[in-house]
């Protein structure tokens, strides 16, 4: 069974960055789908990053693109997640969710897909001030 592992979440001002890291434990798989979800305060989570690491095929939401960056280290099985510009809106519970495979490459899909079949960490918390 993969379990996500977060860390690297925390406190910011606006402008600034955070890396937020998953780590998958008992590695079962030669490539994953994995995704970072985010709840923000009263609002429904949603997906703001996935990635296929077979083909490094990378997915970013609208409000993230430019600034969200992915990067891999395979020997740890940690995917990173690189916040810059980070804004107040940012604010929220971030996930890592992660499955053994593959996933669908098209952006609507490879979210919907996580949500349904992935394992979820316990999330951790960036809050990002004006």
């Amino acid at each position: 069974q993969v379990q996500p592992v977060e860390s690297g979440g925390g406190s910011v001002q606006a402008g600034g960055s955070l890396r937020l890291s998953c780590a998958v434990s008992r590695y079962t798989s030669s490539t994953y789908c994995m995704g970072w979800f985010r709840q923000r305060p009263g609002k429904e989570r949603e997906g703001v990053a996935a990635i296929y690491t077979g083909s490094s095929a990378t997915f970013y939401a609208d409000s993230v693109k430019g600034r969200f960056t992915f990067s891999q280290d395979n020997a740890k099985n940690s995917l990173y997640l690189q916040m810059n510009s980070l804004k107040p809106e940012d604010t929220a519970m971030y996930y890592c969710a992660a499955v053994g495979g593959s996933c669908p490459l098209e952006f609507g899909s490879v979210f919907r897909f996580l949500a349904l079949n992935a394992y979820w960490g316990q999330g951790t918390q960036v809050t990002v001030s004006s």
